[in-house]
């Protein structure tokens, strides 16, 4: 028998509706994130934004992220995964339509603070209805599928951007997100919660009619039993536990690990790459709106062409490699920035260096870094150990958020991206000292590693 996965076409009508729904809360989350960049040149043009409340407009939405990440897994547990997504898929709607039709700044932060939460919610949520609802035999295609489509989503955002930048609409830009959220909702509507969730509520009958519309041909009854089994395991599983021995050498390398792939910078591309190509000497709306699509674009083939080769090449080299080429790209800033070639061949220089810098993101850190997350604990206490991550990497972002635009504006270009380089040259050492290779090793094997001080047992 082929140890191929089934094709997409081969599952049930539940499992590709699924993977529909999925897919397009991805892209819709993509498109809230990336569709600031070009509608915060029309909006600080109009509401006569200093660089600080510039930062402001998206540093809320990193805000509302941390709140709706904190809220999202005693919320999905009480009322249940369908019940969280069909929140955070009403939130999109709502709030994307109020950001389109405020008038000052104070209700646009207002409205993308609570934008933010459901972001946050959809962070968690999305990925565990994900992998909870998706047939064994296709699982790993459609979380990895939930990562191109949200990329996706910040290309289709710049696309959008580009394409009102003629007419400065700032409001639409915005406020067009509501229509795929709309459309998901009615699809969400028609799902099954996850048969993992009616386990936990002791709704065995429903669980065990969820298993065979999810996957007909599956043994409903050794699947329950399976789930029941790992809801045991994990079972009491603590926050001070992380933090002890022999776990605590983990919870450490995951938290540093998660807020060194936000502190590195690569939003400060994502929200602000417009208002970057600007000070390049790229000149008009149109121009530095469509080259962050083209960034985007180099994005979207370095995360799949990452996900190609990571079993066969394994996964410290392509970090590393990615983390590289982050340091060589912000060092090309520095020159553009330095020497003032910000006219003709430099900025043209410059943008290469964004789209590479870009590019290395997304295949390193972008592609693998939440690997590690799940597979550095035990059962119990992976969950935690993906939400202390999640809780560094937005840390870090709202960081970057705030004061990029702050620090570009009073120190400059070149020291910004000094300061990048100094950060992507901590993280390639950090990644080279503390990161195991993991290819090909058996989630037990890996535990140990941990268990046993960051080393592989002799023998390993």
């Amino acid at each position: 028998m082929s140890g191929a996965s089934p094709a997409l076409g081969t599952t049930s009508p539940t499992a590709r509706r699924i993977a529909i729904a999925a897919a397009t809360i991805g892209v819709i989350y993509g498109y809230d994130i990336g569709n600031i960049s070009g509608a915060l040149l029309f909006i600080t043009e109009e509401m006569k934004l200093s660089p600080a409340l510039q930062g402001s407009v998206t540093t809320v939405l990193v805000a509302g992220n941390i709140v709706g990440a904190l809220l999202a897994g005693k919320l999905a547990t009480a009322i249940g995964r369908k019940a969280t997504m069909l929140l955070v898929v009403a939130g999109y709607a709502v709030f994307a339509v109020w950001s389109g039709l405020v008038s000052d700044i104070l209700w646009l932060d207002v409205s993308r603070f609570f934008l933010g939460i459901s972001i946050g919610l959809s962070l968690v949520v999305t990925p565990i209805f994900l992998a909870e609802s998706a047939p064994a035999a296709i699982r790993g295609a459609l979380v990895v599928g939930y990562q191109v489509a949200t990329v996706t989503g910040i290309l289709i955002a710049y696309l959008v951007d580009w394409s009102l930048a003629d007419s400065g609409n700032w409001r639409l830009m915005l406020a067009l997100s509501a229509v795929p959220s709309v459309l998901v909702l009615f699809l969400l509507v028609k799902l099954p919660d996850t048969a993992r969730w009616y386990v936990l509520k002791g709704r065995h009958e429903e669980a065990r009619r969820t298993l065979r519309l999810v996957d007909p041909g599956a043994d409903a009854d050794r699947e329950l039993a399976e789930i029941r089994a790992d809801i045991e395991s994990r079972h009491g599983g603590r926050l001070a536990e992380m933090f002890r021995k022999p776990y605590a050498t983990a919870t450490m390398f995951v938290l540093v690990l998660g807020f060194l792939v936000q502190i590195t910078g690569i939003n400060a591309i994502t929200y602000y790459s417009p208002i970057i190509f600007k000070e390049m000497g790229f000149q008009g709306n149109a121009t530095v709106i469509g080259l962050p699509a083209i960034v985007q674009g180099a994005a979207l083939l370095a995360t799949i062409g990452s996900l190609f080769i990571v079993d066969r090449v394994g996964r410290r080299p392509i970090l590393l490699g990615g983390i590289a080429t982050m340091a060589g790209s912000s060092l090309a800033m520095i020159l553009v920035f330095a020497t003032g070639s910000l006219d003709g061949g430099g900025s043209w220089w410059g943008f290469a260096a964004i789209l590479v810098f870009t590019a290395g993101f997304n295949f390193g850190f972008g592609s693998l870094v939440w690997v590690f997350a799940s597979e550095s604990f035990p059962a119990r206490l992976r969950a935690l150990g993906a939400s202390l991550m999640l809780t560094a990497d937005l840390v870090a972002n709202l960081i970057v958020a705030q004061f990029f635009l702050p620090i570009m504006d009073g120190l400059g270009g070149a020291t910004t991206f000094a300061i990048f380089l100094a950060l992507a040259a901590i993280s390639w050492v950090f990644v080279l000292r503390f990161a195991p290779e993991t290819k090909g090793r058996s989630l037990e094997s890996i535990r140990t590693y941990w268990e046993n001080g960051a080393r592989w047992p002799s023998g390993s």
